[in-house]
C-alpha cells in the first residue's frame, strides 16, 4: 500500500509539471510544445487505462518507470532539449528502453507460455530470446519514425553527431545501447525462468506481476 500511494504521489507531481508547461505554452504562443506536452500527460494516464479496460494489473514499481521514461524521454528529451544539452542523456535513455521494452517482451511471451489456453511451452531460452529481440525491433522502428519525422516535417531526432551529420552515428548507438538493455533483461528473464525462488529486482517484478495477474497463468 505505502508502495502504491508513493507512486501515485509521484506521478500527480510529474502530471502537474506536465500541466503548468502546457499552461506556459499557450500563454507564450508556443502551440506545438503545448500540444506536445498535453499528448504526453495523456500517455502518462495510459497504465491506469489498461489496467481498468483489460484488467492488466500492473505493479506499481513498474507504472512508475514507464511514467518516468515518458517525462524523462518526452519532456525533458524533446520539450526541454536535454538531448543536446547532455551528451549523456539520449544514451541513458535508449539503454532505458531496451530495459523497460525487455521487460515488455518478457512478459508478454511468459503470459502466452503459461496460459492454459494456448497450448504451447516454449523453454526459458526462448522465452528471454523472444524479449531481446521484441525489444530491439521496437528500438529499430523507433529509429525508422525519428529518420521519417526528420526526412519529412524537418525536426531533429536523430541528434546528428559532430562529423557526422547523417545521423548514422547516433543511431548505431542508440540501436547498441538498446541491446544491452535487452540483453540484460532476458538475462534476467531467463535466471527467474529457471529458477523463481531468484530475489533479484526484475525477478520481483515479474513475480508480482504474476500474483496480480493469476488469470493469465496456470495454477
Amino acid at each position: 500500500m505505502r508502495i502504491r500511494i508513493t507512486h501515485q504521489r509521484i506521478t500527480f507531481f510529474l502530471q502537474f509539471v506536465l500541466f503548468l508547461e502546457v499552461l506556459v505554452a499557450l500563454w507564450g504562443q508556443r502551440w506545438f510544445t503545448a500540444f506536445f506536452t498535453a499528448a504526453i500527460i495523456v500517455v502518462t494516464f495510459l497504465p491506469v487505462l489498461l489496467e481498468r479496460r483489460f484488467r492488466i494489473h500492473i505493479p506499481p514499481e513498474l507504472q512508475l518507470l514507464a511514467i518516468g521514461f515518458v517525462f524523462a524521454s518526452l519532456f525533458l528529451g524533446e520539450v526541454r532539449d536535454y538531448y543536446t544539452r547532455y551528451w549523456w542523456w539520449d544514451i541513458a535513455l535508449h539503454t532505458s528502453s531496451g530495459v523497460l521494452l525487455g521487460i515488455l517482451g518478457f512478459l508478454l511471451v511468459h503470459i502466452l507460455n503459461e496460459t492454459e489456453r494456448i497450448d504451447v511451452h516454449m523453454k526459458p531460452g526462448f522465452v528471454a530470446f523472444f524479449a531481446f529481440l521484441f525489444a530491439l525491433g521496437i528500438g529499430a522502428l523507433w529509429e525508422i519514425f525519428e529518420f521519417a519525422m526528420d526526412s519529412l516535417f524537418g525536426m531533429n531526432m536523430q541528434k546528428p553527431m559532430l562529423g557526422d551529420p547523417s545521423g548514422l552515428t547516433d543511431t548505431m548507438w542508440d540501436l547498441i545501447v538498446d541491446a544491452a538493455g535487452a540483453l540484460f533483461i532476458a538475462v534476467l528473464g531467463w535466471r527467474y525462468l529457471r529458477n523463481p525462488q531468484q530475489k533479484s529486482v526484475l525477478e520481483r517484478w515479474i513475480s508480482g506481476f504474476v500474483e496480480r495477474n493469476p488469470r493469465f497463468f496456470r495454477d
